[in-house]
């Protein structure tokens, strides 16, 4: 999936277009002009440049930036907004921008889909330019060899739309939301119902496409082995823009079969959530049943519903038997079961309903909620006392909007070394924990009102949980955990708060890649792989 560089008789067009589009900006000693000057002189660009640049002045300016922005806490008036936002359609254009910005001392966000739970990817405290890779979504699926080359700017969606366009017996192992961006996805793990069966996103990429800091178009040969380890779960933004993947599709059968039950406390609910943590994980790898607990109102008084929800790579007689023999107290029955293809259950997970066409995964567009969201990893089963003190903490919080979301692993996880990818939550996991709040009050108060409920139930959950470190998952991004300092430089206590539990053992090895490749820490963010100083 090579880029073919720009010829050079466009160069006077496009600096007489940009000059022309420039000139009107006004003020002429804003921080971001000579920035702009250097785009239209960069030797590299396409002649399509002045369409894909929107400064704050530019009428569209508004309507980008939040076109992929999820988290509406990171969308109010006092968000920081960049000073330019460039949407490449070619690689030039990443290249130019990744120069321009280095010389001109402007730091740089990167934007695939937009839901970075902290909004890293489209906030930033200090002056930047954001690159929002949208425009740059092309796949290519070759199911004579069972790969696909992915544009970093596509959505999950656009993926398995593309795949299923295709094959009905090929998939791909990613995550549930149709709407998430894989250049973020991809490059810090990525999970989903097939996860058990083959590991990540992450664990299926063969090559990768990547502008570094010096500007340089790399693929995975030119990159190295060490770079190209590092952003397979260790967050590309940290060492360049990614500008494409070539993964490994892995096989399915024609046929699946799905069932979501419901349980609530009334109905035996601890019990079978205390049964599940030890069933889930080591249930046979076709087979990944999910869990999700959240409170709802019962006819007379208030409870806690647990929605167990299963993908199966297989038809229903044989997740009958399955479930009978590891699971009996759940009491799935035929009637809960359905038959479908992988694609249609794609829709099925992300409560799609069957009714809609298959085109509506090449939908972009979601609305932006304001929510919070941690996560943590579970090595020991949690005792049943310990679950219904989470339930009381659910009651003191009385809203639907806030929820648990516990996924399984063992199967094929447990079969990948740690050191394999610099994601590190593998081997001696039961499951991991998502803790989601979501709210819409927009003012202050009632942002810190929710987050702190979200930082006491998190802090109830300590002794039951992963420790030293207590694990976290990267995608889940979590500014609690710790941040970097604002310059260059970050000591390896600070830094290690929040990178530990990321990626345990690895973390060290970033480190030494970063050094080796970014050694002047242009790619950095709050929770970017730090540079040590020397």
């Amino acid at each position: 999936m090579k880029s073919n560089h720009v010829p050079m008789p466009h160069l006077f067009l496009v600096s007489l277009l940009l000059s022309f589009s420039w000139s009107t900006l006004g003020d002429t000693h804003q921080p971001h002009d000579s920035f702009l000057q250097c785009l239209s002189r960069h030797p590299s660009n396409a002649s399509s440049i002045s369409s894909v640049i929107y400064t704050q002045n530019n009428s569209s300016f508004s309507s980008v930036f939040e076109f992929s922005v999820r988290n509406a806490r990171f969308s109010t008036p006092t968000t920081p907004r960049p000073l330019v936002i460039v949407t490449p359609s070619h690689v030039s254009h990443i290249q130019a921008t990744v120069n321009c910005s280095r010389s001109h001392g402007l730091q740089v966000r990167i934007r695939s889909g937009g839901h970075d739970y902290e909004g890293l990817s489209y906030v930033s405290q200090v002056p930047f330019v954001m690159i929002d890779l949208i425009n740059l979504r092309f796949i290519d699926v070759d199911t004579e060899n069972n790969t696909a080359w992915i544009q970093a700017g596509a959505t999950i969606g656009e993926v398995y739309y593309r795949i299923a366009e295709k094959t009905e017996t090929l998939a791909f192992p990613a995550g549930i939301c149709p709407t998430v961006g894989v250049g973020g996805h991809f490059s810090g793990g990525g999970y989903g119902m097939l996860m058990r069966k083959y590991g990540l996103a992450a664990d299926q990429i063969i090559d990768a496409e990547l502008v570094d800091v010096n500007g340089k178009f790399l693929d995975r040969n030119s990159m190295g082995e060490d770079l190209f380890w590092a952003i397979r779960g260790g967050g590309g933004a940290s060492f360049g823009v990614v500008v494409a993947w070539k993964v490994k599709l892995v096989p399915v059968p024609s046929t699946v079969t799905v069932f979501t039950v419901n349980r609530t406390l009334e109905e035996n609910g601890t019990k079978l959530v205390h049964k599940w943590q030890s069933v889930a994980p080591k249930i046979n790898e076709d087979l990944y049943i999910r869990l999700f607990l959240r409170g709802v109102n019962s006819s007379r008084t208030r409870t806690i519903q647990a929605s167990f929800t299963s993908l199966y790579l297989g038809e229903t007689d044989e997740l009958l038997s399955l479930m009978q023999e590891s699971f009996p107290e759940l009491g799935i029955a035929r009637q809960d079961c359905i038959e479908m293809s992988w694609i249609q259950s794609i829709l099925y997970f992300a409560g799609i309903p069957q009714s809609e066409p298959l085109e509506i995964l090449l939908n972009r567009t979601a609305a932006a909620i304001i929510f919070k969201g941690k996560s943590d990893y579970v090595t020991k089963p949690i005792p049943e006392t310990v679950l219904e003190g989470l339930w009381k903490r659910f009651y003191e919080f009385e809203r639907e909007s806030m929820g648990l979301i516990f996924s399984p692993y063992g199967g094929n996880m447990d079969d990948i070394p740690e050191s394999e990818t610099p994601f590190s939550h593998r081997a001696g996991n039961l499951f991991s924990i998502h803790y989601g709040i979501v709210w819409g009050e927009e003012d202050v108060a009632s942002s810190q009102r929710n987050i702190n409920f979200m930082r006491r139930l998190y802090g109830y959950m300590e002794p039951y949980v992963s420790k030293s470190p207590r694990r976290a998952y990267m995608n889940y991004r979590d500014l609690d955990l710790g941040t970097n300092n604002n310059g260059i430089y970050t000591s390896y206590k600070q830094a290690s708060r929040w990178g530990l539990p990321y990626f345990n053992n690895n973390f060290n090895r970033l480190i030494h890649v970063k050094s080796l490749v970014d050694p002047e820490n242009f790619f950095r963010h709050e929770q970017s792989i730090p540079l040590l100083r020397r």
